[in-house]
């Protein structure tokens, strides 16, 4: 099957999911979040993958949502509160892919990018990445059920760092902060990325991927229960004059002026 922003590799038992929105340095389209779940999903009919990487086309893995789709004819609120959970079901499609996943990350990752990284396994990164979560400059909060996750990768004090700030942090500390499991030149990314996936791919599969289902239930065994309402506070965030604040100083260019209104 063809998708218009992505493309699936496979190599022997290898399979790997490549964000191909180079123009736009991978900006993640409501489109594109609908491929790759579908893609997602679709392993679990591939017994014969044994591993998966995710990784970016071109000089950055990707900076997030598509800002400009935002703005201009605003849907019923009933067609928003259904569209803003199509990243949280991506994230679950990501998560409960059987095998072990690698996503291999260069230059900028944030917001949503970010919350994919996190959904998968393993994370490699290279010198010149830089991380973070931008959803706070615009107005609105993190969502996707991706904070539990976030909390999990980094813990809760630097979990709370990256959100509430935005920032973007540089690969050496998120290397400290254990988001990353190594990073490596980005020559060597990729050939880096295949060959921890060729790692898991030789050992059994059945009893990697039982270990892995099984430790990210424990880990995350709360995480429905507590973030279901995070596409509502998305829709009551978006009515604020911060987020209109927000996106606006995005596009102007400026520093934004917020007010709590």
């Amino acid at each position: 099957m063809s998708h218009e922003n992505i493309r699936v590799e496979r190599e022997g038992a290898l399979a790997t999911i490549v964000l191909d929105r180079v123009d736009k340095r991978n900006a993640l389209t409501a489109a594109m979040l609908q491929e790759l779940r579908t893609v997602a999903e679709g392993f679990r009919d591939e017994p014969d993958v044994r591993a998966v990487v995710i990784r970016g086309e071109g000089a950055h893995f990707s900076v997030g949502a598509d800002i400009s789709q935002m703005g201009g004819t605003t849907p019923s609120t009933v067609h928003l509160r259904r569209t803003a959970e199509a990243g949280a079901l991506l994230m679950r499609a990501i998560r409960e892919i059987h095998q072990p996943t690698i996503c291999a990350m260069q230059g900028i990752a944030t917001g949503g990018a970010t919350c994919i990284a996190t959904a998968c396994d393993f994370r490699i990164g290279t010198p010149g990445a830089r991380i973070g979560y931008g959803e706070v400059k615009l107005g609105i909060n993190l969502m996707w059920h991706a904070l539990p996750l976030a909390i999990q990768t980094v813990g809760l004090s630097r979990a709370k760092t990256m959100v509430m700030t935005g920032d973007l942090f540089d690969a050496e500390t998120m290397l400290d902060w254990g988001f990353f499991d190594r990073l490596v030149p980005e020559a060597e990314l990729a050939a880096e990325a295949m060959a921890l996936a060729q790692k898991y791919a030789a050992l059994p599969p059945i009893a990697v991927q039982m270990i892995k289902r099984s430790a990210n239930a424990y880990a995350g065994a709360l995480d429905q229960a507590v973030m279901h309402a995070d596409a509502d506070q998305w829709l009551l965030a978006t009515r604020t004059a911060d987020f209109r604040e927000g996106v606006a100083s995005f596009f102007e260019k400026r520093p934004p002026d917020f007010t709590g209104e």
